[in-house]
């Protein structure tokens, strides 16, 4: 994942991570990826893939306060680089900056778009607003409505907070509602830490249990995911695709489930800053957690090196006795370890912050899943789940 623009942004997210990450580099004054770093970012990040298809991830701040030109340079380095494999891209955005050339660009290049929009206006415009105050959600569905236009590929990357957490179906029904078929949804759990530099969340490996305000609550993360299941198992599966159920599918079938969070280890899909520094990962983007710089070791090395082995493996390695022994560990895995915060009932650290979430959520869909994740072993559609509801053939507590 590459950061062309650094940090910098166009919005003032109020629970934004990575907006104080320019903190970082407070003596730089331009966090831009220069055309030198861009060249030997492409070269290197082609060289270190094993496999013929690649795909390259543009993530900000907001990458589109780097203009065309740079992304098409992008691609002539991809191509030169390349020879011949089969090379994409996927952007993110906040949708703000999409007109007619953007749209265009993507379209003629084929880029998957990630836009980050949060449900319905007043849901979007709670947290997602301009340095001025001002909402973004107009220009952002005005960004949308363009890439319909010019018949661009994207999907939704929402987060779910304290208060859209509490009207799931409001907000599962709005991206219903402007044909979003790809809907991916975080939680977004941070903790507050002052710094000396001026930043204000906490790191992973630091103590703090200041959760803040704008954090989605375990028990509402859990009664979230279960009300947004419950339509979508019912009406829409193999229509809408939502990121997390397909993981939890994927899991309770036993492979790979595509998230990152959800798996037993991490640590291949680490970040890049503007200008070539490279960490961990895109949430663990702290000093302690800086692997180096491609100028001065190339990046494959970085990312294959004994700490970010380490880094991965300690995903599994640091689960407490608790997680170990749940029913639901091979559904999530402890699922992001910068959540893991929380003291277990032995008194053991460790502890995931949504763990009462989640356990909530794959009690609820285990029935579901069960039959799905059957269906999947005969060669069948998972989506016959839904007569399969209609017919009574699913047993469940409730009696849904």
């Amino acid at each position: 994942m590459a950061k062309p623009a650094g940090a910098a942004c166009n919005l003032a997210c109020r629970y934004c991570y990575y907006l104080e990450k320019s903190r970082l580099y407070a003596d730089d004054s331009r966090h831009m990826m220069s055309d030198e770093m861009l060249e030997r970012f492409t070269k290197e990040y082609i060289e270190a893939q094993a496999t013929s298809d690649i795909l390259f991830t543009w993530h900000g701040g907001e990458t589109l306060l780097r203009p065309i030109a740079f992304y098409e340079k992008a691609i002539a380095l991809q191509r030169r680089y390349g020879r011949g494999r089969n090379i994409d891209n996927a952007i993110q955005t906040n949708g703000t900056l999409i007109d007619e050339r953007w749209a265009q660009f993507f379209a003629v290049n084929g880029w998957l778009v990630g836009v980050s929009i949060d449900g319905p206006e007043a849901f979007h415009d709670e947290y997602r607003r301009s340095r001025q105050g001002e909402g973004s959600f107009a220009r952002v569905m005005q960004g949308i409505e363009i890439l319909n236009r010019y018949g661009v590929q994207w999907n939704a990357m929402a987060v779910v907070n304290n208060d859209n957490g509490s009207r799931p179906l409001e907000f599962y029904r709005f991206f219903k509602s402007i044909g979003c078929h790809y809907l991916q949804f975080t939680p977004v759990v941070e903790r507050a830490l002052s710094h000396a530099d001026g930043r204000s969340l906490a790191a992973p490996d630091e103590e703090s249990m200041a959760v803040t305000a704008f954090s989605v609550g375990a028990d509402q993360w859990g009664d979230f995911l279960c009300a947004v299941f419950d339509e979508w198992v019912r009406t829409d599966v193999g229509d809408y695709f939502v990121q997390l159920f397909d993981a939890t599918l994927a899991n309770w079938v036993g492979v790979a489930p595509g998230i990152c969070s959800m798996a037993p280890t991490c640590g291949q899909v680490g970040v890049m800053e503007y200008n070539g520094d490279v960490y961990s990962c895109d949430h663990f983007v702290f000093p302690e957690y800086r692997l180096g710089n491609i100028r001065d070791e190339s990046l494959y090395a970085l990312m294959h090196g004994d700490r970010q082995r380490a880094f991965g493996a300690a995903k599994r390695e640091s689960l407490p006795r608790q997680c170990r022994e749940c029913e639901y560990l091979f559904a999530c895995n402890g699922e992001c370890p910068k959540n893991r915060f929380c003291i277990t009932a032995d008194g053991d650290s460790g502890l995931n912050y949504l763990c009462r979430g989640y356990k909530k959520f794959f009690h609820h869909v285990a029935p579901y899943m069960d039959f799905m994740a059957n269906e999947l072993r005969h060669d069948r559609a998972p989506a016959n789940v839904m007569e399969a509801i209609r017919r009574g053939w699913i047993d469940t507590e409730d009696n849904v």
